[in-house]
């Protein structure tokens, strides 16, 4: 595990950016923090990052978003969920095979999300200011840690 400062949304939008530049089909991506902590806003850079030009929106209301880059991003977000099984039934592993899965809230249902991926903790450390604590499990979640700058 490592950690990384960001001082604003933008520098947060950036390492999402770097991090989708280095996306590859398959590539997963779990980010936990509390409402607020800029999980969005790294999801827009990962998105900008794949080449998808468009607005991305929180999908909490929506669980699983798509957007057209080089490879498609997935974006789920789990934080309406209540049980393991409601994720387990959205088949996110099936779905996104083709593209890149990023999923918001993954605690709601972390034993059947893929083992192999890049978790990133999201912790409000000032107004502005967010620390990212990374854990890489596998050879590409090491890959994209190391895009962002480790």
């Amino acid at each position: 595990m490592s950690a990384l400062e960001s001082s604003s949304p933008e520098e947060t939008r950036r390492l999402g950016e770097a991090l989708g530049r280095a996306a590859e089909a398959g590539d997963v991506v779990l980010l936990s923090g509390e409402l607020g902590a800029g999980k969005t806003v790294f999801v827009q850079g990962v998105a900008r990052g794949l080449g998808f030009e468009g607005p991305v929106s929180s999908k909490s209301f929506v669980l699983l978003g798509e957007y057209a880059g080089r490879i498609t991003l997935y974006h789920a977000d789990l934080y309406r969920l209540e049980s393991p099984d409601e994720v387990a039934e959205l088949a996110l592993e099936e779905i996104s095979g083709n593209g890149v899965l990023v999923v918001e809230w993954p605690e709601r249902g972390d034993v059947v999300l893929p083992k192999e991926r890049l978790t990133l903790l999201f912790e409000v450390s000032g107004p502005e200011t967010r620390r990212l604590t990374t854990e890489a499990r596998g050879a590409r979640a090491q890959a994209l840690a190391e895009a962002l700058g480790e």
